[in-house]
């Protein structure tokens, strides 16, 4: 089971613990316990972006679990509330270190949230950032994490913090950059008529078929029979792309085409090829007829052509940034768009290595994509998998394995 940090804070956020915070803070224990809920979603965000934000943040975070752990041996939940405080203004300061300016805001959100007075909030929120500092400080010790490691665990722990929100909270959903369907959405899904539902789905099928048909037909033929195998291999998740070559590094260069200006909303132009990653990306957000293959989840994946790592490590060469800063002009002009980024290796090496390479790899470029200013509610997922699906399956030669070696993106919603 992986590891969470929600419900590992859990084992501390017990009755007794409410009970004392209670008697500390003068407050009654349904205050307390609303405002936890809300508090420790909020404070795990704070990890999650200080440590996504930059290096030299997350080599801090790094440091700052490890050492709250190590102080923490030996100490009990109750030294918050005995030990003359000083656990509690550690914890104070840790949490004035994540959010910066948006704390006092945040406060001020859970104590109304909660019906308790600012001041207990404040508490409650150095309690939190003390105690959770331990539990992932433990976590990192545990499993020797280094830096970059520790960014991509934390940053694999934004779906369970997204739905763990209260929803009276959404004044601190805002102030984080955090995405949450409204109200309003899940109406219009649930009053639908279905009839109609079951209508459009009958239809869906029969097209599915109808495609199945004409694909094996042309292809395989009446009288040749599909195995599983066959099947595995027709799945790779983007369509091989051939033209290019291999530089003196073992990069594949794409030939991404002639060029072409893509004028953006806010008046932003762009000149990249006609079949780069920039190109592709634009029509499948501007075309109105595009729509996301939602039955097939191995489609519309796409390639980011100009995205390199150094060798070994998972550090983004200087010229890869100018794709991404592309990538990130062109989402910034589609707020209701989301991507999902999946990493790959070739299948050389040992593979629970390469899958973790490949996964913090994905998340780099869902990092650099946030710094450059992209709604963090609009990277939803970045997926590391190794060898698996490899667009160019022989991977026996230089030229396949560096079409292999890859960061793809896949429109989750637009």
């Amino acid at each position: 089971m992986s590891f969470n940090i929600q419900e590992e804070m859990k084992g501390y956020i017990n009755h007794d613990f409410i009970s004392k915070a209670s008697s500390f803070l003068n407050e009654n224990e349904s205050g307390i316990s609303k405002a936890l809920s809300g508090i420790i979603p909020t404070v795990v965000s704070g990890f999650i972006s200080k440590a996504n934000s930059s290096d030299k943040e997350a080599h801090d975070v790094l440091s700052t679990v490890k050492n709250a752990y190590k102080a923490s041996k030996g100490s009990s939940i109750t030294s918050f509330f005995n030990d003359g405080g000083s656990m509690l203004d550690k914890g104070i300061n840790l949490i004035q270190s994540l959010f910066g300016d948006k704390l006092n805001s945040l406060i001020s959100s859970v104590s109304s949230f909660a019906g308790i007075k600012n001041s207990s909030s404040a508490s409650l929120f150095g309690i939190a950032g003390s105690l959770m500092s331990n539990v992932i400080g433990k976590h990192v010790s545990d499993q020797n994490m280094n830096a970059p490691e520790l960014s991509t665990f934390l940053y694999g722990q934004r779906s369970s913090v997204m739905s763990m929100f209260p929803s009276g909270l959404t004044g601190v959903a805002d102030l984080l950059n955090l995405s949450r369907k409204s109200d309003k959405t899940k109406a219009h899904y649930t009053t639908s008529s279905p009839r109609r539902n079951m209508s459009w789905l009958l239809w869906l099928l029969l097209l599915a078929l109808a495609i199945f048909l004409i694909w094996w037909f042309a292809s395989k033929g009446c009288n040749k029979s599909t195995s599983d195998e066959d099947i595995k291999r027709s799945e790779p998740t983007v369509t091989v792309e051939k033209k290019g070559t291999v530089d003196s590094i073992g990069n594949f260069i794409y030939d991404v085409g002639s060029d072409k200006e893509i004028k953006l909303a806010d008046g932003t132009t762009l000149m990249v090829g006609e079949n780069s990653t920039e190109a592709k990306l634009f029509t499948m957000l501007s075309d109105a007829t595009w729509t996301i293959d939602t039955v097939d989840k191995t489609k519309n994946w796409v390639v980011l052509d100009r995205v390199y790592f150094e060798t070994g490590r998972s550090v983004l060469t200087a010229a890869s940034q100018a794709q991404v800063k592309n990538l990130a002009a062109i989402l910034k002009n589609f707020p209701n768009a989301s991507l999902k980024l999946g990493g790959y290796t070739d299948n050389t090496g040992d593979s629970a290595v390469n899958k973790r390479v490949s996964e913090e790899r994905a998340v780099i470029v869902a990092r650099e994509l946030i710094n450059m200013g992209v709604g963090v509610h609009q990277v939803k997922e970045a997926v590391g998998y190794g060898p698996e699906f490899p667009v160019c399956p022989e991977n026996d030669s230089p030229e396949c394995m560096a079409q292999n070696r890859r960061v793809d993106l896949k429109v989750a919603t637009k």
